[in-house]
């Protein structure tokens, strides 16, 4: 694969087109949608973009007609900017992106014959008696969602239960998500290094330089079904901007506080846990831990030189 770790291109060689695929790509502005762009270049993959509105099952209709794919790539939904805190007073905006849109795409693909590959969320799940904190004792794909403290959270699940019953559908459960892009607004890293104090939770994290591929293969695969879509493992926020301190910013320093001390400036509470991630690994055997793969694809990249 000719695609490197910081998201550039290596432009030394082009790749003839790959004959049969071709690939619509919904959320251009996210860093998934962007990530897979430059991976079908890459690859030699072509693509479009998608310029209809999920609300609009017409306009999907039309992006289709156009495009003429072999598979769908839904990597646009409402997660609130600054955080997901914008759902809680934009419950209307959310659940037409995060819900009657994710519907809508899975349902015309169906109807078109085509694959759909949804990058959802893991933000469904907490720590609880029978996956405690420190256990190794992740959620697995089956397990019902035991977390609705934020309406972010609501609407995930509401779309999960719903959306699983298509059978077109590959539901790729991405969680904290890490790349070597540390200036990009929706890299994890990014906002905690912004932080004036975080809490120090070990959770499942995705890093994106590794699984976004990773997801492109499963699509030529044609898989299917619910996938939890992190690295094995978890890492906790201390341990992320501790490797940033290392890697990149020596002089970089921080605080912690409490969940309780958390909750009272955020409008919905957060949810922390671990997954299992047995049935990825099961299919891509190679896929690293968490650590190795931060350091690997997101701060060894990054390394700053120092004497």
């Amino acid at each position: 694969m000719v695609f490197e770790a910081n998201g550039n291109r290596n432009r030394k060689a082009k790749r003839k087109p790959i004959m049969g695929l071709k690939f619509l790509i919904y959320g251009r502005t996210g860093c998934i949608g962007g990530m897979l762009g430059r991976i079908c270049e890459a690859q030699g993959i072509p693509f479009a973009y998608g310029s209809g509105r999920l609300e609009d099952c017409e306009s999907l209709r039309n992006d289709i007609a156009a495009a003429q794919p072999s598979h769908v790539f839904n990597a646009a939904g409402a997660t609130g900017r600054p955080n997901v805190d914008w759902c809680e007073f934009n419950k209307i905006e959310t659940l037409r992106s995060n819900v009657i849109g994710a519907l809508n795409i899975a349902d015309v693909c169906r109807e078109k014959g085509l694959p759909l590959i949804f990058y959802s969320s893991a933000c469904m799940y907490d720590y609880d008696s029978d996956h405690p904190l420190g256990s190794g004792i992740g959620f697995t794909e089956n397990e019902p969602h035991n977390f609705k403290g934020s309406f972010f959270s609501k609407t995930k699940g509401m779309v999960e239960d719903l959306i699983k019953n298509y059978e077109n559908v590959c539901i790729l459960r991405v969680r904290m998500p890490i790349m070597s892009d540390l200036t990009h607004p929706r890299n994890t890293i990014k906002k905690i290094i912004g932080y004036e104090k975080v809490v120090n939770i070990p959770n499942a994290i995705s890093v994106l330089d590794e699984l976004i591929p990773i997801s492109v293969e499963m699509a030529k695969r044609n898989l299917t079904g619910i996938w939890n879509f992190t690295n094995p493992g978890v890492l906790s926020h201390n341990e992320l901007l501790e490797m940033y301190r290392e890697y990149v910013d020596p002089n970089f320093t921080w605080k912690n506080f409490t969940v309780e001390e958390q909750d009272k400036v955020l409008a919905a509470p957060r949810c922390n846990m671990e997954l299992d991630i047995s049935k990825l690994k099961g299919e891509f055997p190679e896929i690293l831990p968490i650590k190795e793969s931060a350091i690997k694809y997101v701060f060894e990249p990054n390394k700053k030189i120092r004497d």
